[in-house]
C-alpha cells in the first residue's frame, strides 16, 4: 500500500474542497524544492507526493476510486501492454464493463502553476545567493511584494494566488438615512467562473444595513464580489458611505448644525425657533436671551445618534444670521437711544 492521501495533506477524510486547497497552499510552499536547498531530493519527493495527493482527492472520481480500492487501485496493479514505458498512462478498470479509469499524475510544477500562477515564485534559488538575507527574503521573486515579500520565521505559509485590489463605489445617504437607519439594495453585476473556469456573468442583489449614526467614509466590504478569473481570488467589493447635502441641517461630529435667519428685532427681543427633526417631529426652541451675531443655542440629545451607542445623541447647535436695517431714520434713531438709554 503506498501513501495515505489524507495524512500526506494532513487533512481528514471528510475535508472539502476549500480544506484540500488550504492543506496543498501550505505544504507546496513548504517543501517546494528551491525553497529547500539543503534537502532538495527530500523536498522533491515530497513535493511530489502532496502535488499527487492533491490532485487525487480534488478530483471527485479520482477521490472515490481511491477511498474503495486504495492507490494501487487507483493506478493499476498491472499497466496494458499499451500503456507505454513507465510514467505512461496507468489503467484502472471497474466490472466487466468498458469503464476505463485513466491516471496519470500530472507534474507537480503544473499543479504548482495552476494554484500560483508561476511553477516557482522562488526566481530558482535565494535572491543575491543567499548571503546574509534576514528574513529569507527571495530577491528575485516573480510575486513582488504583493504577496509573499518574505518567507521568514512566523510568516504564515498559507498564502494562494494573488487578490484583485478592491473595487469602490461611493453610496451616497441623505441625512435622514443616516439619522435613522435604512436599508439599501443594490444590484451589481458580475463574472463567476464555473467549474471549468468558463466565466458566466451573473446579477445579484447585496443588501446594505445602514445603521444609525453612521458617518461619511464609513466602509461596508462584501468580500470577492468582484469577477472571478483564473489563478486571481476575486476583489472585495467596497461601499463607502457619503453624505447628501441638507436644506436645514449640517453635520459636525454628532452634532447637527442650523441657522435661522432673524430681524434685528427678533434678535433684541426674542424669538422661538420652529424646526422639524430628521424623524419628522416638531420641534419648538424658545429663546429669551438676546441673541448677538455669534449666539448659538444648544438643545442637548438632539443631533445624531451615535453609532457605537445608538441611545446617546449628539447636540441640535442654532445660529442665527441677524438681518441688521441698511438705515434708520431721524425719528427711530431718537426712539432706539431713548429705549436702550436705560
Amino acid at each position: 500500500m503506498g501513501a495515505d492521501y489524507y495524512k500526506v495533506l494532513q487533512v481528514d477524510k471528510n475535508a472539502n474542497d476549500d480544506d484540500l486547497k488550504k492543506a496543498y497552499r501550505k505544504l507546496a510552499m513548504k517543501w517546494h524544492p528551491d525553497k529547500n536547498p539543503n534537502n532538495k531530493k527530500e523536498a522533491e519527493a515530497k513535493f511530489k507526493q502532496i502535488s499527487e495527493a492533491y490532485e487525487v482527492l480534488s478530483d471527485p472520481q479520482k477521490r472515490a476510486i481511491y477511498d474503495q480500492y486504495g492507490e494501487e487501485g487507483l493506478k493499476g496493479q498491472v499497466p496494458p501492454p499499451d500503456a507505454g514505458g513507465p510514467g505512461g498512462q496507468t489503467f484502472f478498470q471497474t466490472g466487466d464493463g468498458p469503464n476505463v479509469f485513466r491516471f496519470n499524475p500530472r507534474n507537480a510544477n503544473d499543479i504548482f502553476a495552476e494554484f500560483f500562477g508561476f511553477s516557482s515564485p522562488f526566481g530558482g534559488g535565494m535572491g543575491g545567493g543567499g548571503t546574509g538575507m534576514r528574513g529569507s527574503r527571495f530577491s528575485s521573486s516573480m510575486f513582488g511584494d504583493d504577496i509573499f515579500s518574505s518567507f521568514g520565521e512566523g510568516r504564515p505559509m498559507g498564502s494562494g494566488p494573488r487578490k484583485a485590489p478592491p473595487i469602490e463605489r461611493t453610496l451616497p445617504c441623505s441625512l435622514e438615512e443616516l439619522y435613522k437607519g435604512t436599508t439599501k439594495k443594490m444590484k451589481i453585476s458580475r463574472e463567476i467562473a464555473d467549474a471549468s473556469g468558463k466565466t458566466l456573468p451573473v446579477e445579484e442583489i447585496l443588501t446594505i444595513d445602514i445603521k444609525p449614526g453612521w458617518k461619511k467614509g464609513t466602509k461596508i466590504t462584501f468580500p470577492e464580489k468582484g469577477n472571478e478569473e483564473p489563478n486571481v481570488v476575486a476583489a472585495d467589493l467596497m461601499f463607502i458611505i457619503d453624505e447628501k447635502p441638507h436644506s436645514v441641517f449640517t453635520r459636525d461630529g454628532n452634532d447637527l448644525v442650523t441657522t435661522q435667519k432673524i430681524s434685528l428685532a427678533e434678535a433684541l427681543t426674542g424669538y422661538t425657533v420652529h424646526l422639524t427633526t430628521l424623524d419628522g417631529r416638531k420641534l419648538t426652541v424658545p429663546i429669551s436671551n438676546v441673541i448677538h451675531p455669534n449666539y448659538e443655542e444648544v438643545v442637548p440629545r438632539e443631533g445624531m445618534p451615535i453609532a457605537k451607542e445608538p441611545s446617546k445623541r449628539g447636540n441640535l447647535r442654532i445660529k442665527f444670521n441677524i438681518k441688521f436695517p441698511t438705515r434708520l431714520t431721524a425719528d427711530q434713531k431718537t426712539g432706539i437711544k431713548k429705549l436702550l438709554a436705560s
